[in-house]
């Protein structure tokens, strides 16, 4: 018989260990399983597709930078995002900053805004044939054809392109809003009429509740159209931002900032949607997209 055997302490603790080590043992086998199914796939695509972008751009008369060329022409806004050389000249992390600054005040307008509006024609028939077909009609302008417009009302940029935002992003918010209110189940408004809830009741613990995975459908496309008509109005209005830059760089015929901005725009926009699919899976408890 050994020490180790002898001891009772040193035998509890050998046997308390054998079930943690298995326990360990599962999680990383579980987490493996994991990366194969989700982490692996994206990597090997990206890995075939980045391949071919460099055969393709390293041959002779190729037109655009190869990956290689850009990591290697891009180097400092890579390793340095946040440098500022004065006016216009900041890193691209200044440049994303500025522009998500401007999202968030006309993004934020958008949802206090569309989904009143949104609620009022989920609850009002009137109200719904009164303005449905008026908004079904400007929800066809393109973002960029009131750029002019906000211009001339606001007299500066700044202020411009949050107006885009606002009237790109409100357009969904307000259709799944109302589509929402409308699906409500009679059962939860006679529910409400049996506790004698009052307005803001009704609408804090039944109507908003019940029509958040519609609501939060129309936020998580509206933020998308922000994103995306925040870069294509500073291309035009100038000044600090993802989209000036791209603009800038082009005059200035640098393809490879431009590759690496559009990068930029990609990897925000999915953080941006996911953000807002993150918390629409937590308000509504998994029920939204």
């Amino acid at each position: 018989m050994t020490a180790e055997s002898s001891n009772p302490k040193t035998g509890i603790m050998a046997a308390l260990r054998q079930p943690s080590a298995a326990f360990h043992k599962d999680q990383l086998a579980a987490l493996g399983q994991w990366l194969l199914a989700h982490l692996l796939p994206p990597v090997v695509v990206l890995t075939g597709l980045m391949g071919l972008w460099e055969i393709l751009c390293s041959m002779p008369g190729a037109m655009l930078p190869a990956p290689s060329q850009v990591v290697q022409e891009t180097w400092e806004l890579i390793v340095l995002p946040f440098y500022n050389y004065g006016g216009n000249d900041v890193g691209m992390g200044w440049q994303v900053l500025a522009s998500l600054e401007r999202v968030a005040y006309g993004y934020s307008m958008a949802v206090v805004v569309g989904v009143s509006l949104g609620v009022l024609i989920g609850k009002s028939t009137w109200a719904m044939r009164g303005l449905d077909p008026i908004f079904q009609v400007l929800r066809t302008v393109p973002p960029l054809a009131w750029l002019p417009i906000s211009l001339a009302a606001f007299q500066s940029s700044n202020p411009s392109a949050i107006f885009v935002i606002f009237i790109t992003a409100i357009w969904p918010i307000i259709i799944n809003t109302s589509v929402g209110i409308r699906n409500i189940p009679d059962d939860y408004q006679n529910v409400a009429r049996v506790l004698r809830l009052n307005p803001y009741e009704n609408f804090t613990r039944i109507m908003l509740p019940s029509a958040a995975p519609y609501i939060f459908s129309g936020l998580r496309i509206g933020i998308g159209l922000s994103w995306l008509a925040i870069v294509a109005a500073e291309m035009l209005i100038g000044g600090v931002g993802i989209g000036f830059f791209i603009w800038d760089a082009w005059n200035a015929s640098m393809l490879s900032d431009i590759v690496l901005a559009l990068i930029y725009v990609g990897l925000v926009g999915y953080f941006l949607d996911q953000v807002v699919g993150f918390i629409g899976r937590r308000v509504t408890r998994g029920t939204s997209a």
